[in-house]
């Protein structure tokens, strides 16, 4: 089946490669203006890792811990369930189930201070002239923000935010996998997209990850996202992993992996004690970000 590319766009070249048949999906880089939703507290932010940790957690307990009235909490609660951040019960909340993940524009603002040192890790060890995969996810964005100073990268992604970070304010060659476009994060994904990664094999991946489970394993919610990841992990010379302390331990629905398969994952915080006996069994290094 012959492929089609693309002309250069202006001085930068931005490709895209699609195959000619019935399911044909085409699409252009769009210019994307995201409204942010309100930042957390640090408040906030220590109440979901508590959700998180303990599955569900009173009011009453949490008025407690953080030493503020209940009706303090209960705002804060009724807040971050309006951003499906946690689940909201009488007297109480919860963590999402398995099968839910964060609105796309929430995890956008989630441990972002965090994301951007971790992002500012990785740039650090990726060399100019190198090639690169870089997938879904608002981690693997700040990559690409940390990665505009770079000269001579190749980059080869099925995120539309990444093609779109590095076409403004790069020099990098834009690759950018065919296939379909998932409107609320503008993420390439299908079979297309999976064979068009499979072409290429690269310096580094650039992955980001939804949990990682006590055994060393990689899970993330959607069955298509995690199809072009794993394409991603068979085709890269180096694999990085990059998620936050927040994904340590959570549930998630799909596997995708496991640590054997990744060279080096970056964090913001050191992992906890069964996490570090799994990445030293998988002989995985770990940078944790200043």
């Amino acid at each position: 089946m012959r492929l089609y590319k693309t002309a250069p766009v202006g001085a930068r070249r931005v490709s895209t490669y699609t195959r000619r048949s019935d399911s044909f999906h085409f699409f252009a880089i769009l210019r994307i203006s995201m409204t942010s939703d309100q930042a957390l507290n640090g408040r906030q932010r220590a109440l979901l890792d508590r959700v998180a940790r303990d599955g569900f957690a009173t009011i009453e307990d949490l008025a407690a811990q953080f030493d503020v009235t209940p009706q303090t909490i209960r705002r804060d609660v009724n807040w971050l369930s309006e951003q499906n951040l946690l689940r909201r019960y009488h007297g109480g909340a919860s963590a999402l189930t398995s099968s839910e993940n964060t609105a796309y524009t929430a995890r956008q603002q989630m441990y972002l201070d965090e994301k951007r040192r971790i992002a500012k890790r990785v740039a650090a060890e990726i060399p100019n002239q190198a090639t690169l995969f870089i997938n879904l996810g608002t981690t693997t964005e700040e990559v690409a923000r940390a990665l505009r100073q770079h000269t001579g990268l190749r980059v080869i992604t099925n995120n539309l935010n990444v093609a779109n970070i590095l076409a403004d304010e790069s020099d990098a060659e834009l690759l950018v996998a065919g296939g379909t476009v998932r409107a609320r994060d503008k993420g390439v994904v299908g079979e297309q997209a999976v064979d068009f990664i499979r072409m290429f094999k690269v310096d580094f991946g650039i992955i980001g990850i939804s949990s990682i489970e006590e055994d060393g394993t990689l899970r993330d919610f959607d069955i298509a996202e995690v199809r072009v990841a794993q394409a991603i992990v068979e085709q890269s010379r180096t694999v990085f992993l990059v998620a936050d302390h927040s994904k340590f331990g959570r549930a998630a629905l799909v596997k995708l992996g496991h640590l054997s398969q990744i060279d080096a994952l970056f964090t913001d915080a050191p992992p906890p004690d069964w996490m570090a006996e799994s990445l030293a069994a998988a002989d995985v290094a770990v940078r944790v970000a200043d």
